[in-house]
């Protein structure tokens, strides 16, 4: 399967557990993988046959921004479902990474990575 990636958005958010955290905020990065049958956009130029980049760019930095959780996987599982319902895509991978974390000891970040499928949100 084709993909459509773009990585290591920076964004601002309010997403921890510590009151610390909701209050002063920190950065945020983000990376997406978009699972989509490129063929048609390739053969025909048309960018209709693919998904903006651009709009991705923003979805996932106004998430980020816009949005408040305790965890970074709550704010991963809300990316990967916002991506998936809007482009129709059938796969997404999602990682969160949080350099800022409260953790008292040397570290690059924090981070989780998830990968959902459209049926991974359907009900039986």
């Amino acid at each position: 399967m084709d993909k459509i990636i773009v990585k290591n958005i920076k964004a601002y958010g309010y997403h921890g557990a510590l009151t610390e955290e909701n209050i002063l905020g920190q950065n945020f990065y983000a990376d997406v993988i978009l699972y989509k049958d490129l063929q048609k956009a390739g053969l025909t130029d048309d960018l209709n046959k693919s998904i903006s980049y651009v709009d991705v760019y923003y979805d996932v930095e106004d998430i980020i921004k816009n949005k408040r959780f305790k965890l970074i996987e709550a704010l991963a599982e809300m990316i990967a479902h916002t991506l998936l319902v809007k482009y129709s895509i059938k796969k997404v991978k999602v990682k969160v990474r949080k350099p800022g974390a409260p953790i008292n000891g040397n570290f690059d970040y924090v981070g989780v990575e998830i990968t959902r499928e459209v049926q991974d949100y359907e009900m039986d």
